[in-house]
């Protein structure tokens, strides 16, 4: 029984009416599933977990617990890889996804974690560095103020649990779309997916929804023209024919729609191989 992801964009309000948590509680199963809270990200994980423990509390939540990570042995642990296996609800914080992949890619926790997801029907969630992290070409770092510039974005390898599709995040809060624009030059092979705060990608077996606040912006460069290669690094490229699609939240698109512009976006997306 495949499970669900939950892409969230940073900033998921925590303290109002939290319509964001609330509805990974729901794809978790409610507020009586066993919920783990993955903090590998933070340098500060015991901050960050007093944050969530106390938006969890006020939604009810009795079974959510801190997976405290600081150091790669840490997640080779076989009691705490069981304890994630059995989760229902897989919430991984935000701070440095590089520090995050390092940390869980490839051990038994990030197994533990896919197992969860494939066989036992659990929502994976990510926020901010925790959303990056989900892809298997994962933005790494870097910045684009004014403009899209050769090598402003580097990829690295995520967790996986997302293909073909590269995740941005505090997109609009953050004006990232030249980043975005960036990347996805350089590897038109990919789809680019920002993500605004308070705002979440829920992909199920059936097609994508997007909840929250803001929007989810697509950017895809396949069938575009650019010179990104012949140019130096730092120039702006010249970049046509590319197509954006904007998601605000409310939108549903299912796999079995007349979706077009969209098909290849929700195929990546709902591909669990």
């Amino acid at each position: 029984m495949n499970g669900t992801l939950m892409i969230i964009g940073g900033g998921e309000d925590r303290t109002g009416s939290m319509d964001v948590l609330k509805r990974f509680v729901e794809l978790a199963g409610g507020p009586t599933q066993p919920i783990a809270v993955i903090t590998a990200a933070s340098t500060v994980p015991d901050d960050v977990w007093g944050m969530y423990a106390k938006a969890f509390a006020e939604l009810g939540v009795p079974g959510a617990t801190h997976v405290r990570i600081e150091r790669r042995a840490e997640a080779e642990d076989d009691m705490l890889a069981h304890r994630v296996a059995q989760a229902r609800g897989i919430f991984m914080t935000g701070g440095d996804q590089r520090r995050l992949a390092a940390t869980l890619g490839g051990t038994q926790l990030e197994r533990a974690m896919r197992q969860a997801y494939l066989d036992g029907g659990a929502c994976i969630a990510g926020t901010s560095a925790g959303a990056s992290a989900l892809c298997t070409h994962m933005l790494s770092e870097g910045k684009a103020e004014l403009a899209p510039e050769k090598g402003a974005a580097r990829l690295a390898a995520g967790l996986g649990f997302v293909s073909r599709v590269i995740i941005d995040q505090h997109f609009s809060q953050r004006h990232r779309i030249n980043r975005l624009l960036s990347a996805i030059a350089q590897s038109p092979f990919l789809l680019g997916a920002g993500i605004d705060e308070d705002t979440a990608l829920i992909v199920r077996d059936d097609g994508i929804e997007v909840a929250g606040t803001g929007n989810v912006t697509v950017v895809d460069c396949r069938r575009s023209r650019t010179n990104v290669a012949d140019i130096r690094a730092g120039a702006v490229p010249e970049m046509l024919d590319v197509r954006l699609h904007l998601l605000p939240a409310g939108s549903h698109f299912s796999t079995a729609g007349d979706d077009a512009p969209l098909a290849d976006f929700i195929s990546y997306l709902t591909d669990r191989n």
